[in-house]
């Protein structure tokens, strides 16, 4: 929660005041090539996310993984953030879930974290994100109910 805060400046509600395509672009490429590597797989990746706190979306194909559940990974455009799912966010209340439900392996997930942390991102969990926004910055909220940490660093604006 601390890098949470951290991160959330209300002047700069869409990209981090230092923001530079260039340098996520290059940042994402890579990760995306490492993923593959370790999965020795061809990942769906989307780079191309409209009007969103996300920069982009890199999948790992069902076929690819232990449980036969696909492996999502949102990288935020607020670096290092990045968040890891089974199937699709919000499929699962998180990892730890997926797990308990036969649906991710953990050594499908132990080599898309190790990834992360080697790339210089930091993967924060779903259940973090859930929780309830309380930052200083002025959400354009699109969702029913209270806006989550979600919506700040991965939502649509």
């Amino acid at each position: 929660m601390e890098m949470l805060h951290y991160l959330d400046d209300p002047e700069s509600p869409e990209v981090p005041a230092d923001y530079s395509l260039t340098r996520a672009a290059a940042s994402f490429d890579r990760l995306a090539l490492q993923i593959e590597s370790r999965f020795s797989v061809i990942c769906k990746i989307d780079r191309r996310i409209q009007d969103s706190a996300q920069y982009g979306r890199i999948e790992v194909p069902a076929t690819a993984t232990i449980c036969g559940t696909r492996i999502v990974v949102l990288v935020s455009k607020f670096s290092p953030l990045v968040m890891v799912a089974a199937d699709n966010p919000g499929a699962f209340f998180g990892t730890d879930e997926a797990r308990a439900e036969g649906r991710l392996d953990v050594i499908d997930l132990d080599k898309v974290e190790q990834v992360i942390a080697q790339s210089g991102y930091v993967s924060i969990p779903e259940e973090i994100l859930t929780v309830r926004y309380d930052g200083p910055t002025l959400l354009q909220f699109h969702g029913s109910g209270e806006p989550s940490w979600w919506d700040r660093f991965f939502g649509t604006f």
